[in-house]
């Protein structure tokens, strides 16, 4: 009787001590496979459309951006409510000057990414077409435990093309 009250005894402590491991609760945010592109402000007045070709393990998309004005993040700052207590903090989107556009592939990995861009300027001529090879970026913003998110951005301006930071 006193093994199986033993048995029982550690049964239990084994069982309460892996219910009190901490559990990971992984965001249910679904990524979506697309390389995003940001014209300069300071060459946007320049640009009217924008074809963007990006390649990657061998399969191809190209489209035409839809080009909408780019915002930078204007915090409103937090403080204190008319009680004394703390008021929620919170921001603003302010029009910056880019523009932004976004090309959806089918899917997305970490492979090298071959993208040429080629448009028409604001003066009705062709741009000069500006290609680049980066690798997206793979970032872990919930932890290891939930999974990665690889993104992809490139930036054009009057210099060329480049990767985003």
């Amino acid at each position: 009787m006193r093994t199986f009250a033993a048995l029982v005894g550690m049964a239990c402590t084994a069982l309460l001590a892996t219910g009190c491991q901490p559990q990971t609760v992984c965001p249910a945010i679904a990524q979506a496979p697309v390389i995003a592109l940001t014209v300069a402000r300071e060459y946007a007045g320049s640009v009217k459309t924008l074809r963007l070709k990006a390649c990657q393990d061998g399969r191809c998309k190209e489209a035409e951006l839809v080009l909408l004005p780019g915002t930078t993040t204007v915090d409103q700052e937090c403080g204190q409510g008319a009680d004394g207590n703390d008021r929620p903090c919170s921001a603003t989107a302010s029009p910056d000057g880019a523009l932004t556009g976004m090309l959806m592939l089918d899917r997305l990995t970490e492979s090298p990414i071959e993208a040429s861009v080629g448009g028409t300027g604001a003066s009705g001529l062709p741009l000069p077409v500006r290609t680049l090879t980066f690798t997206p970026r793979v970032a872990y913003p919930y932890g290891a435990q939930c999974g990665r998110f690889i993104s992809a951005g490139v930036l054009l301006d009057a210099d060329g093309l480049r990767q985003a930071a």
